[in-house]
């Protein structure tokens, strides 16, 4: 029976793939290609993606790189960066580890201008940057001044796994991170550039030990000046009550064009306020289950840069299970909790509810350039401090904000893995737009899935059509890295980094899903339509009419009807297979589904009649095929194995099963192997090991057990008959036999051949020799 490893049963997930693929698969099929650094294990720690200039640069431990586009090892320029002189010496002191924090880790990388790129690390607990020459496009410069070096404080955290995150617009950096070398100090930081340096005040109200997962600037309208930057963190929750340890997911925002107050909150943010991100799924008696630990953010762009799709990544805290959500939300939502009721407390034994006075003038975390120009305010320094005052006491608003439907569009429950990143593609297909969900785990492969609304029904689908794992065995248990990016409009392509490396990942192989229309169809994969004689990429616009696609239902029936579902280009039957197994012994028929989607059947066919298999403690099926834990003389037959995917059915396998009396096996084991050692037999239930001469090379026998083994052979092959030699043998050395015992078989089967032929023809001229026992046929032909 086929068995999957042990290494890559730790990739084997618990959910309904199409398809599940190795690193060597994708490899093999030209889908992947990995870099690894030019010293072997990169130690990869910041990705970033610049589609300007076609160019992938990443940032390790004391190394930069540069990539073009393209394969991933076909370029690349290398700048070595350690720490500075005497710094790596000073963190060793401090009792830090030298090989995984007294180093420079590349954690930033930022456009600046069009010629340079910004760099920072953390220089072995002193943070430091530098400005990267990159060139113009079509360039492939890659150089660095070590001696131009900047302080990195307030741009990247000085510990290395600290979390932390940043956007760079209009020559600022706009940061939120643990700021200082014992990571107390969490900080939103608003650095470089011509204006002063902004931060928050050192309060818990605004900041209460966060988690920093992304952050972007998003623009309320066509005028800059009201351009908002937004911040998604964990943090937890002051209003809990008294649960201690309670963490609620918040989006932060502050105004592009805040410069702090003229009296209080000086060089400090005057805008900052914080709504919370709900996502949960509705329980019995009204209790949610909430999903409150926010793992990874990805801002879905659209057409309307003011309106991206904010889609998150949450896991659970709770002790009792580990689960997992995909929550997806409106920028139209997130503006509307911001314009809502601040939340407010009177005192400490008081209840937390919506702020029901006069909130002053201007309204608290908003400055717009019509408010500027009209309100008589040349800036936020010109507020009054009753404004800069209940900014500073309520920074927290009311109204949570829920996702799109309340609901989220996928949901996983007491998995073997984690959810870690999330990155979207929005497809085009024949029946709408599609939101294709690349989500990485923390075993090292990306799942594909999408979630699929039925009519005005609530419910969603979640369909995952491929799981991929994009590096080898020994590197499953590192993280795909927070910065997972893709090159959707020109590559098709998914960059996954791990310390190991980055990997480059096509979004699609189509034909990959078959030969026929039907199993086209089945797939549901919006990349992909079949295009009347292939399964392949689905290009919206295209001349070709001739197009079936259905990634709502999946119906083959329909969109399939003129395709000769029941000919052979979609059944797709391998030749009828060839099975022996013993009588009071155990057999397996295998098969194995297209799709764990797809649910199995089995048929047997005696006498040109067909009947269902019936199941009970004797006869099981299992997800890799038919079990037969003790085989009858009456189970012989013709057995076909169906499945079942959407209400379509196809037939995957056909095999005859033959019956070997065993007590005529059993007389012909227990003479020809007596005198074997024990090493020889099988352990699980003592009867000696089939097809001896595998096990004999395998286990070192002497030259007589190999003898006699090959005489056990030959009593089998007797028994079956001549005619099904060549069945056998292939069916023996697939199960039992490698590459290198088949070598050493190859010249015993050639003479073994040859000595069948010469007792066949021996056979042919006496009479009545059909009816003499194996025993006589062995004496008659001196065996």
């Amino acid at each position: 029976a086929a068995f999957i490893s042990a290494c890559n049963d730790a990739f084997r997930m618990p959910l309904l793939n199409r398809f599940f693929l190795l690193s060597a698969d994708l490899l093999s099929t030209n889908r992947s290609s990995i870099f690894s650094g030019h010293h072997g294990q990169l130690s990869l720690t910041a990705v970033f993606l610049d589609e300007y200039r076609d160019r992938l640069f990443l940032g390790g431990k004391d190394v930069l790189y540069s990539l073009l586009l393209g394969p991933t090892s076909s370029e690349s320029r290398e700048i070595y960066w350690p720490p500075l002189p005497g710094n790596r010496e000073d963190c060793i002191q401090t009792g830090k580890e030298p090989q995984t924090e007294c180093a420079n880790f590349v954690r930033l990388l930022q456009p600046y201008n069009r010629t340079h790129l910004l760099a920072c690390g953390t220089g072995a607990f002193q943070p430091m940057c530098a400005f990267i020459s990159v060139g113009h496009r079509g360039e492939h410069v890659f150089t660095m001044d070590p001696l131009n070096v900047e302080n990195g404080r307030g741009k990247v955290p000085h510990d290395p796994s600290f979390p932390f995150a940043s956007t760079f617009s209009g020559g600022e950096l706009y940061t939120g991170l643990t700021a200082d070398f014992l990571g107390r100090d969490s900080v939103i930081f608003r650095s470089m550039g011509e204006r002063s340096t902004m931060r928050t005040e050192t309060d818990q109200k605004l900041l209460h030990d966060p988690k920093f997962i992304a952050a972007h600037l998003i623009p309320d309208n066509d005028d800059r000046d009201n351009d908002k930057v937004y911040f998604f963190f964990t943090e937890k929750a002051t209003e809990a009550g008294d649960r201690e340890g309670a963490i609620h997911t918040r989006v932060g925002r502050v105004c592009a064009n805040d410069v702090g107050g003229q009296r209080v909150l000086v060089n400090k943010w005057s805008t900052f306020i914080k709504a919370r991100l709900v996502c949960s799924v509705a329980g019995p008696h009204g209790i949610d289950t909430h999903f409150n630990q926010l793992e990874d953010v990805f801002l879905l762009r659209t057409k309307d840069e003011r309106n991206p799709d904010v889609y998150a990544i949450f896991s659970t805290i709770s002790n009792v299970f580990q689960g997992f959500a995909v929550c997806v939300y409106r920028m139209a939502d997130i503006r509307e909790a911001f314009n809502g009721p601040f939340a407010h407390k009177e005192g400490p034994d008081y209840q937390w509810g919506a702020y029901e006075g006069r909130v002053p003038y201007p309204r608290p975390g908003v400055v717009s350039h019509c408010l500027l120009t009209t309100g008589g305010f040349g800036s936020t320094k010109d507020f009054p401090d009753s404004v800069l005052q209940f900014a500073r006491s309520h920074p927290l608003m009311w109204r949570p904000v829920f996702p799109a439907l309340r609901q989220p569009v996928l949901v996983k429950a007491n998995i073997p893995y984690k959810l870690k990143q999330i990155v979207v593609d929005r497809v085009e297909a024949e029946d709408g737009q599609y939101d294709v969900m690349f989500i990485g785990t923390d075993v090292g492969t990306i799942l594909k899935v999408i979630a699929l609304h039925s009519g005005n029904s609530l419910e969603t689908e979640e369909v995952t059509l491929e799981e991929l794992q994009v590096f080898k065995c020994e590197y499953k248990l590192l993280f795909i890295m927070s910065h997972v990016l893709f090159n959707a409009s020109k590559q098709q392509a998914l960059y996954v980094g791990s310390p190991a490396g980055v990997a480059q990942v096509k979004l699609h192989r189509c034909e990959m899903y078959g030969k026929a229309c039907a199993e086209c169809c089945l797939a549901r994969d919006p990349y992909c339509a079949w295009d009347g004689s292939s399964c392949s990429r689905y290009v919206p616009n295209s001349k070709r009419r001739f197009r079936r696609q259905d990634i709502r239902h999946g119906n083959p029936a329909l969109q399939c009807v003129d395709q000769n579902l029941s000919g052979k280009d979609y059944l797709d039957v391998t030749e009828d297979k060839m099975v022996y197994g013993t009588e009071n012994n155990s057999t397996f028929l295998e098969c194995v589904p297209r799709s764990p989607q797809a649910s199995v059947s089995w048929l047997v066919q005696r006498d040109d009649r067909k009947e269902e298999v019936k199941l009970d403690d004797r006869v099981m099926s299992t997800d890799q095929g038919l079990l037969f834990r003790r085989l009858f003389h009456q189970d012989e037959g013709i057995y076909i194995c169906h499945s079942r995917e959407h209400g379509f059915t196809q037939t995957l396998a056909r095999l005859t099963l033959q019956v070997l009396p065993g007590e005529t096996v059993d007389e012909l084991m227990a003479r020809d192997n007596a005198g074997l050692s024990d090493s020889f037999k099988d352990r699980s239930g003592g009867n000696y090991r089939a097809w001896m001469p595998c096990s004999s090379y395998s286990r070192g026998a002497s030259s007589s057990q190999m003898s006699q083994s090959r005489s056990w052979f030959k009593d089998v092959i007797q028994l079956i008959g001549p005619s099904n030699l060549p069945l056998v043998e292939d069916y023996c050395e697939r199960m039992w036999c490698n590459d290198k015992l088949r070598r050493k078989h190859k010249s015993m089967l050639e003479k073994y051949r040859q000595a069948q032929e010469g007792a066949r023809k021996a056979r042919s001229k006496s009479s009545g020799e059909r009816n003499r026992t194996p025993r006589d046929l062995r004496a008659q032909e001196g065996y």
